[in-house]
């Protein structure tokens, strides 16, 4: 397990021997099973590694030993002030678009801006849990009003193949062969590269076709920093900034029509 996880990493033994201040001859052992890691080990050679929490507690008990990390649900006292740390991030960044999702892409939490950006999605995509890869993908969700299509839905599974390579998880799986059975809108790939942001060069842009106009953005993703929950460890916040002036403008005019 540990090989694997240093292959997945892409890292030499020699490399994670260093890190771990191990031998690489004692590393070895460890790897192929001929000696055995005490917990302190284990713990240490998955933080180099950068082994998610949930996969750490997998490898604690292929060791011998008990999980070390809790998971809870997000309505969980302990997560209270997460989850309102959540809150306060998301409504923090109105007028423009936010979102919290989980480990497999499903929402969370958003902002009052998101809902108005989903006129016209097919109300059965919108039935909870709401899969965000879904919502951009499918041709009844937002794909038709994507006006970069081909190259956003490259980023999209090119994100989600990167989570598989690292986590192997089932359920992402089989979302990406999902995904890929979605026939693609007609776009003209061409003629919408790139042409309405100027961060085309350093982020791939999120353009919108709405009823004003449309919206191009790009986005950050934010992550808490030493969880030591696997649910809070496996939260994403999504925020989207306006990439042009136009989307600002039209963005600032929302919320308040809204709140009339």
């Amino acid at each position: 397990m540990l090989r694997e996880w240093r292959l997945r990493r892409r890292m030499s033994q020699l490399d994670l021997a260093c890190e771990a201040e191990i031998s690489t001859r004692h590393l070895s052992f460890l790897e192929t099973g001929r000696s055995q890691p005490s917990r302190e080990m284990l713990l240490r050679l998955a933080e180099r590694l950068e082994i998610p929490l949930r996969e750490r507690n997998a490898l604690l008990m292929a060791g011998g030993f008990a999980p070390l990390f809790p998971e809870r649900a997000l309505d969980d006292p302990a997560l209270q002030a997460a989850r309102k740390a959540i809150d306060q991030i998301l409504t923090g960044h109105e007028p423009f678009p936010a979102l919290a999702i989980d480990r497999h892409w499903n929402l969370v939490s958003a902002n009052r801006i998101i809902p108005l950006l989903l006129i016209g999605v097919d109300p059965a995509l919108l039935q909870a849990p709401i899969n965000v890869m879904r919502l951009s993908l499918h041709p009844q969700g937002l794909a038709p009003r994507i006006a970069n299509f081909p190259e956003w839905r490259r980023h999209m599974l090119d994100r989600l193949r990167q989570q598989i390579a690292l986590s192997a998880d089932p359920v992402l799986i089989d979302l990406n062969k999902e995904l890929h059975t979605y026939p693609t809108p007609d776009h003209d790939e061409q003629a919408h590269e790139h042409a309405l942001s100027p961060y085309a060069a350093v982020a791939v842009p999120f353009q919108l076709n709405t009823a004003h106009g449309v919206l191009s953005f790009f986005s950050t993703t934010t992550i808490f920093g030493t969880p030591v929950d696997i649910t809070l460890s496996e939260l994403a916040m999504e925020c989207f900034f306006p990439a042009d002036a136009a989307t600002s403008a039209a963005l600032q005019l929302l919320l308040p029509k809204q709140d009339e």
